[in-house]
């Protein structure tokens, strides 16, 4: 790219900018009028579990933005020598679901309650018979009325709910709304009406009649907005908060707040009809868009959508990469000790290229990569294992085989429910995340475990921040009339480079070997969390 080229996009605010929170990674994307990337910027932040629930707080939430905005403006800077001041258009995307109210002080009331969350059973399963319609522990109105069954004295304070997006969002323009693929994980939608479903929210309403709350549940509820629409502008208030330099502008344009689901779905094309997204990070989730509603509810599919409101199914695990990473940090600390000087990019590499010498059914070691709780599978709490049987083959290929077969194997059951009992066929799943950093392995071990065809392009590693800077693009840039999809297509994606895997039989065959033990192992899982208490 011409560097004064960009450097008269970034001068004239022909750019957009779009920061992800995801769950361990603050990222900032600055793309120039061709929606290419330009610049980034970024800032590492963990959870924290106090208390029994996993949380950040407040102050977490904006060091990490602030940091990463000025991790990007130092980017600009140096890369083109200009102070970025003045930004076309911008967007706000995060984890999706979690719990987040606020009195009519604006003061958040209880500590936010992250998706990693499994402390809502009784008010997701009640809930989804209620409706008849499935709703997962991590969704906001489930963890709403758990604490509503918990008789919290905090529930009749709240004058607004939302999610992490949309509490930036809400910050950074003094507008309550949301994107409509980040609401869909708060609440069910009405996608003929983009709109929440308002025969369940009249549900749930009468469910909480009797406690008397000066509140009704579409008061509280963020507004719902879909993808190319205005959500709002820039203040100068919320300039500041971003930028504590004072530099940047007021003023600019802002898309609607979406979840990182969506912004995945963005990022890799795939808002079309009978496309696939996965992304694998440190949870995994499939993002199937639909031609048509399913037969019926099913606990291990969550319905949500687009972020211009297609109906999704969602297959979501909470767990991923985060006990394939800390086996990686072992054998770093296990060099070290060596007193060998690691990279660890070089040590991610060797390892991940090592499972693909291992045998196809991993040779009879099994993992399970639980550091919290995974409904999907029956699973209340966090206890990563390590099993194997006294004549497995017990080697490094085969370890780090089953470590990348561990964090999709829940996956992998629910993709089994769309395409075996509900018929829904997928052309291809797009790939993005840390799974599929390293060249070629995740890729591979994805396409076997699923038997799909799965592609990466070579902006996989963009990932979400990428996809909400495409939105907010796509708000102040498209064409009258030009859908998400075709300004994807056409202004996006059309020539972008990509590689797709096709299924090996031998890898599709070993991974359903391996399937079978994982299935059989989850009583050990269970009784794991039992046994070893807190």
């Amino acid at each position: 790219m011409d560097v004064n080229y960009i450097k008269q996009d970034i001068l004239n605010a022909n750019t957009s900018m779009g920061i992800e929170f995801g769950s361990t990674r603050i990222k900032a994307i600055l793309v120039n009028s061709e929606n290419q990337p330009i610049a980034s910027g970024s800032h590492e932040w963990e959870n924290r579990y106090e208390q029994g629930v996993w949380t950040y707080t407040l102050e977490d939430i904006w060091i990490g933005l602030q940091n990463t905005y000025a991790d990007l403006a130092a980017n600009v800077q140096t890369r083109y020598g200009v102070e970025l001041r003045r930004i076309g258009a911008l967007g706000v995307s995060a984890m999706m679901h979690g719990y987040l109210p606020f009195d009519k002080e604006a003061k958040l009331l209880v500590p936010f309650r992250t998706w990693r969350n499994t402390i809502t059973e009784e008010a997701a399963d009640k809930l989804s018979d209620e409706f008849n319609y499935n709703i997962p522990q991590r969704w906001s109105i489930a963890h709403l009325y758990q604490a509503v069954l918990n008789g919290e004295p905090h529930v009749k304070e709240i004058n607004y709910l939302t999610t992490l997006a949309g509490y930036i969002h809400w910050q950074l323009t003094g507008e309550k709304k949301l994107g409509i693929g980040d609401a869909s994980g708060m609440f069910p939608i009405d996608c003929n009406k983009k709109d929440y479903d308002q025969i369940m929210i009249d549900k749930l309403d009468e469910l909480v009649a009797e406690k008397h709350f000066s509140w009704k549940l579409r008061e509280i509820l963020p507004e719902v907005i879909v993808a190319g629409e205005n959500a709002g502008m820039l203040t100068e208030a919320g300039a500041k908060k971003l930028d504590i330099t004072g530099k940047l502008e007021a003023g600019i344009p802002v898309c609607p707040a979406e979840g990182d689901a969506g912004t995945g779905m963005v990022a890799t094309n795939s808002v079309r009809q009978n496309t696939g997204n996965i992304s694998a990070g440190t949870s995994v989730f499939l993002m199937a868009v639909l031609e048509k509603k399913l037969s019926k509810a099913y606990k291990e599919l969550d319905m949500v959508t687009t972020p211009d409101g297609s109906l999704v199914a969602m297959v979501h695990c909470n767990n991923c990469t985060s006990d394939l990473n800390a086996w990686v940090g072992l054998f770093r600390e296990f060099m070290e000790n060596m007193g060998m000087q690691v990279d660890m990019n070089q040590l991610f590499e060797m390892l991940y290229n090592k499972a693909l010498e291992g045998d196809k059914d991993g040779g009879g070691l099994v993992a399970y990569n639980f550091f919290s709780g995974e409904p999907l599978v029956g699973i209340m709490e966090g206890r990563p294992l390590f099993v194997r049987k006294p004549n497995a083959k017990f080697n490094l290929a085969n370890f780090m085989r089953i470590h990348l077969y561990a964090p999709i194997a829940s996956l992998r059951i629910g993709i089994d429910i769309l395409t075996g009992q509900e018929n829904v066929i997928l052309d291809r799943i797009m790939g993005h995340g840390g799974f599929f950093k390293t060249k070629g392995v995740g890729q591979r071990i994805m396409a076997g475990a699923m038997n799909i065809p799965v592609t990466v392009m070579e902006t996989a590693g963009e990932g979400g921040a990428w996809g909400i800077a495409l939105l907010a693009s796509y708000m102040k840039n498209r064409s009258v009339g030009e859908s998400l999809e075709m300004f994807l297509k056409e202004k996006v994606f059309c020539a972008q480079n990509e590689v797709n895997v096709i299924p090996d039989v031998a890898d599709v065959e070993g991974f359903n070997e391996f399937m079978k033990c994982y299935v059989l192992g989850l009583t050990v899982e269970k009784a794991a969390v039992a046994s070893l208490v807190e």
